[in-house]
């Protein structure tokens, strides 16, 4: 299993096309691929609007700022997005709209191709250590949302707003990032707030 810290300064931050927010992406497979198996990200939204489509694609979002926003369907009723990082799933196929129910929000999103990646996205406390054991087929997101961790044997903390990534050796490359690390279990530690996003490669139909 490969680990890589994310820090702020890897995150690539984006404009609307409309105007009406910003997009921060903290990481995506493919990397800097239109055609993403899946795509992590925090959104910054500034006023009402029209969500982009993704068609064959499952969504994942969940409030971090705000008091929060009506997201309204055309295949399903409304739903309110008015509690803390209380994940909501809904299909990117659908047209979407989200109205503020009060001022900007920033919300947390996962999206995944849905014949390819199957996804957990959790919002789970730190308390003590916690260990990612390597998974054939696995890549887990660790966001740490508030207070501060470390992993086990590095002098490093992981700050509010930064990641880890970790993914099985086969799906990423040696890119001589001094942040990325081959390793076996990890090992995070400390106390705050996670969002863990699990996401296991489905085995095409006739595969052995």
């Amino acid at each position: 299993m490969h680990m890589r810290v994310l820090r702020n300064q890897d995150y690539r931050r984006m404009r609307w096309k409309n105007g009406g927010g910003w997009t921060t992406q903290l990481a995506a497979h493919p990397a800097d691929a239109d055609a993403f198996d899946w795509r992590i990200s925090i959104a910054d939204i500034e006023s009402d609007g029209a969500f982009s489509t993704f068609a064959g694609c499952d969504r994942y979002i969940a409030l971090l700022e705000g008091i929060g926003m009506q997201l309204e369907f055309d295949a399903m009723p409304a739903e309110r997005l008015d509690q803390r990082l209380r994940f909501l799933k809904f299909s990117g196929d659908w047209q979407t709209r989200g109205r503020l129910i009060s001022g900007p929000v920033r919300d947390f999103n996962v999206i995944v191709r849905r014949d390819a990646i199957a996804a957990d996205v959790l919002f789970r406390p730190l308390v003590g250590p916690m260990v990612f054991l390597p998974e054939s087929g696995t890549t887990w997101f660790v966001y740490l949302v508030g207070g501060q961790a470390r992993l086990k044997n590095d002098d490093a903390p992981l700050e509010a707003g930064e990641a880890l990534l970790l993914q099985p050796d086969a799906t990423l490359p040696e890119d001589g990032n001094q942040n990325t690390r081959p390793g076996a279990n990890v090992v995070l530690t400390g106390g705050g707030e996670l969002v863990l996003v699990k996401l296991q490669r489905k085995i095409a139909a006739g595969s052995a």
